[in-house]
């Protein structure tokens, strides 16, 4: 082999290598959902990402020779440590070939790059926090992930692990088959909540796309409320939560968001969002495909052909006051009628923290069951 430089991304083209690596990390992998490349851009762009008004990070390429043969950022989250009350760097983007060489020097320069910062410990993978996608894939490599998951080769849990990183937290996914939950706990759970909440004057209503950017607001004050104690949690900031409510405007289906209101205060909402991987994955895009084109076969495979037969609840989440009545159940029966109208068959709930055992009891209560783990791996510096 040729031999391997670590080399710091400092130019748009260098990014967009870095960036075009992925494809060929997994080529030959029928499970791997590319991404739409010019999002990626866009994505890992500090002048148009508001993530870096309160981060900053550094890209590493592997070259052996002209070749690149790994990739991995490393990035100083400042809220994060803050609210968290840490001292922590992060590492994400890693991909790399079979080439453990290459592995621990691109963690070597994540780590050094770590430590200028004046951070105690690398944790990861995350890209860039637990409001975007984040964990390394354990198990569950036999199946493409849903929409806005992961998804790695096996054998990037081996090289983390014998670069001395070990657990920090495991983040669930469970899978559920909808009309199994309909049949077996559906119209109980309605009857009993709908009583319940009745009498507390709690309400259950779909998202009103007329009046999205209220909607927006309204959410984004329960959101960060709800999700306050998680681990690892870092509250999304007013610039991070616009750019992530114009995101997901044209992918969502108001059928299947659902807000709870006591006296017109939001008390708590639900998100679940179709699985757009599953046509993805058939557009299949390229760097070089103009975005037209691939939105153009995203578009065919979804709404004529309509291929999506999973959905994914994304957020679900209540204020510390209103839990334990109900809330959550009647979400889930509200989703799973609607999903079933539309032809959608299972649905996955993820990512929910491995102890967090008021989301985790209810799930397994309904029938879900643990199908993939995501791992959040952490090494001393």
């Amino acid at each position: 082999m040729k031999p391997l430089l670590i080399k710091p991304v400092e130019t748009l083209e260098e990014r967009k290598d870095f960036l075009r690596f992925p494809w060929k990390v997994y080529q030959d992998d029928p499970y791997w959902v590319p991404p739409i490349f010019s999002e990626r851009v866009h994505f890992t762009d500090p002048g148009s990402n508001p993530f870096f008004e309160h981060a900053q990070a550094q890209l590493f390429l592997a070259l052996r020779g002209e070749e690149v043969v790994g990739t991995i950022a490393a990035f100083s989250n400042r809220l994060h440590n803050e609210y968290q009350n840490e001292n922590v760097g992060f590492f994400g983007f890693f991909e790399v070939l079979e080439d453990f060489e290459a592995a621990q020097a691109l963690f070597k320069a994540a780590e050094n790059w770590t430590r200028e910062q004046g951070h105690t410990a690398l944790r990861g993978p995350a890209q860039w926090s637990t409001n975007d996608e984040c964990g390394l894939l354990v198990d569950g490599f036999d199946d493409s992930p849903r929409i806005l998951m992961t998804y790695n080769p096996r054998y990037y849990v081996d090289f983390i692990e014998k670069l001395g990183y070990g657990y920090a937290r495991d983040l669930w996914a469970y899978s559920l088959r909808i009309q199994d939950f309909m049949t077996i706990t559906g119209e109980r759970l309605d009857k009993i909540t709908t009583k319940i909440l009745a009498r507390r004057n709690i309400t259950i209503r779909k998202l009103d796309m007329k009046r999205y950017d209220e909607e927006v607001d309204k959410v984004k004050l329960l959101y960060n409320e709800a999700w306050s104690k998680n681990w690892g949690f870092v509250p999304m900031t007013d610039p991070e939560f616009a750019q992530l409510a114009k995101e997901l405007h044209d992918i969502l289906d108001p059928d299947l968001v659902y807000i709870a209101e006591k006296d017109g205060k939001t008390v708590g909402f639900s998100l679940s969002l179709p699985d757009l991987n599953e046509p993805l994955r058939l557009a299949y895009p390229t760097p070089g495909s103009p975005d037209w084109w691939i939105l153009a076969k995203l578009a065919w495979h979804w709404k004529v052909r309509r291929r999506v037969t999973w959905i994914r609840v994304f957020a679900l989440g209540v204020i510390p006051e209103y839990r334990k009545l109900g809330i959550d159940a009647l979400f889930y029966y509200r989703t799973a009628q609607a999903a079933l109208k539309k032809g959608m068959q299972m649905g996955e709930m993820s990512w929910i923290l491995d102890n967090n055992d008021k989301m985790n009891r209810p799930i397994i209560a309904m029938g879900g069951k643990v199908y993939k783990t995501y791992r959040y791996y952490e090494k001393a510096l």
